[in-house]
């Protein structure tokens, strides 16, 4: 039986790096796949899965209002798909998850998610909320601190490297705008100004 599986992780964990090695082992194995990565992410262009290691595969992009169920039943009566997998599954609207889901539940096509759980206020994104209430398998991916410790929370930062605490829920941005750091170092560094630690 297919499943819906959610690969969540902070910044710079190795989530498109892992997305791309489960796509090339399928295709190395002659299995068909179908990608989709966020519309508005375009760090290495529009339609484009990038990796920090320099990997890259094309995509299909995706906004809030894409039917990703009629574009992989299509794809899949045209040859059979092996697998779906989609990048930066944060930006997925709760309707976009439960198509997802469909296609698992339905057509029996395996469906693998990857994407941060939390925003840059520790907030879920819409598409990660509905990926962790109904994914059968969820995987968290490992990122490090600045300490050392497990880095679970997303931190941005304005040019001169101070926290961020408002704006935009989706701002993309790579090194530059944020930080991965652990629960505690990511409360210290967005604790309002004056505030005991």
């Amino acid at each position: 039986m297919a499943k819906l599986y959610f690969y969540y992780a902070s910044m710079n964990a190795g989530k498109s790096t892992t997305l791309l090695q489960a796509d090339f082992n399928y295709r190395e194995r002659g299995m068909r796949t179908l990608l989709f990565t966020a519309g508005a992410h375009d760090r290495g262009g529009q339609g484009v899965i990038d990796s920090r290691l320099g990997i890259v595969a094309d995509a299909i992009p995706f906004a809030e209002d894409t039917d990703l169920r009629l574009i992989a039943e299509e794809a899949h009566f045209q040859a059979p798909l092996a697998c779906i997998l989609v990048d930066e599954s944060q930006f997925l609207s709760p309707a976009q998850v439960r198509q997802l889901a469909h296609l698992a539940d339905e057509v029996g096509i395996p469906v693998l998610c990857y994407g941060l759980r939390t925003d840059f206020q520790g907030k879920l994104f819409p598409g990660s909320a509905e990926l962790l209430a109904l994914a059968d398998s969820l995987v968290e991916l490992k990122s490090v601190c600045e300490c050392g410790r497990k880095a679970t929370m997303n931190l941005r930062v304005d040019a001169e490297g101070n926290a961020v605490r408002q704006g935009e829920q989706k701002e993309i941005g790579g090194n530059e705008r944020y930080i991965a750091l652990c629960r505690r170092h990511f409360m210290q560094r967005t604790a309002p100004v004056g505030a005991a630690q």
